[in-house]
């Protein structure tokens, strides 16, 4: 095996050590920095193909497959290795779709600004789960203490019996929305689309959640595939370089007096650098040509021309978001959905 595919599993395994899951999950912290530091594993795991070497992927399909939420490193290792085939194959055939319904809170402040009614198009969809800002329930935190909670004007009305409460600390003067938006069309793109109806895939995305924060967002997952499975989004199967234009003529012609917002939340690192180059190039022309409205909430290197107008002090901090709407930065932001903070950018 080329040493070079080997070299690249131990950094990325120390970076998601110490930007994504310290201070967040301490079952993932221990794995990823004992894979970090294992020639061994690195090399099982190098035997993947590169864009399935994630961490997130590779973690989530041990436990798809049983492996004990331990933090001993030793005992996940043995499990690893004596289950390697098993894990491979999960990982293989398998992507990372974590819908984190929360994002949604990330989001709304900045659909608040957008001409209504809106036609939403997400990018790596999944099972669409951010694309009902209008069905959940809010709960923002202010810089001052002040919480302002928001809700749907009717919970009937989302075909379901639970409404998730999305709680989201808004930093820095981040405005919280005078209202629920307008949603016309829901739609997306995306490789593996999932039934939010499907057991298996809500299996699949369960096992997603990282461990250690089962209790607060696998009932929230629940909730939201029941309001996915109640009105399903209209998301194209397909490359989402390929379909995204597609996606947005299905939202016009679906709902021609809308605005199309194309939007995407931790989607982009999943894409080789040449492939995110032409997405944007695309993304782009729909913004000049489509009137289409272009929101990004991606880490912070993801974005070249985007991370050139945000701060250096922010940059080097890869765990961190950046919220962009049409390319300007406006906002950082916590990838689960914890908190927006206002960004004045350089």
């Amino acid at each position: 095996m080329d040493s070079a595919h080997v070299d690249d599993v131990p950094l990325r395994y120390a970076e998601f050590a110490q930007y994504e899951v310290r201070d967040r999950t301490p079952v993932y912290l221990a794995w990823a920095r004992g894979v970090a530091d294992d020639p061994a594993t690195c090399e099982l795991i190098a035997s993947l193909p590169r864009i399935k070497r994630q961490p997130v992927l590779v973690f989530a399909a041990a436990r798809h497959v049983g492996a004990p939420e331990t933090e001993d490193y030793a005992e996940f290792r043995d499990f690893l290795h004596a289950r390697w085939d098993e894990v491979a194959h999960v990982a293989r055939t398998h992507s990372t779709q974590t819908n984190e319904a929360k994002r949604c809170a990330v989001l709304l402040p900045f659909l608040a600004m957008l001409r209504r009614p809106l036609s939403l198009i997400e990018v790596g969809a999944a099972a669409g789960l951010c694309l009902y800002p209008d069905r959940y329930a809010y709960r923002y935190t202010l810089d001052d203490g002040e919480v302002r909670d928001l809700r749907p004007s009717s919970v009937a009305a989302a075909g379901v019996e639970r409404t998730p409460v999305l709680g989201c600390s808004l930093r820095d003067g981040i405005p919280v929305p005078a209202a629920l938006p307008e949603v016309l069309h829901r739609g997306g793109v995306d490789l593996a689309p999932i039934d939010p109806a499907d057991p298996e895939s809500r299996a699949w995305l369960r096992s997603l959640v990282w461990p250690g924060q089962q209790a607060e967002r696998v009932p929230r997952l629940d909730a939201a595939l029941d309001i996915a499975a109640a009105d399903p989004p209209h998301v194209l199967q397909g490359d989402l370089v390929d379909r995204v234009a597609g996606a947005v003529d299905a939202a016009r012609a679906a709902a021609p007096d809308a605005t199309p917002v194309v939007f995407h939340t931790a989607v982009l690192g999943y894409l080789e650098s040449p492939a995110r180059a032409e997405f944007v190039r695309r993304v782009q022309t729909l913004v000049r040509d489509a009137g289409a409205v272009w929101i990004s909430v991606e880490g912070v290197t993801l974005l070249p021309d985007v991370a050139s107008q945000v701060p250096a002090a922010i940059r080097r901090h890869k765990g961190i978001f950046v919220v962009a709407v049409n390319g300007r930065p406006l906002a950082t932001a916590h990838g689960h959905g914890d908190w927006v903070r206002a960004l004045e950018p350089d």
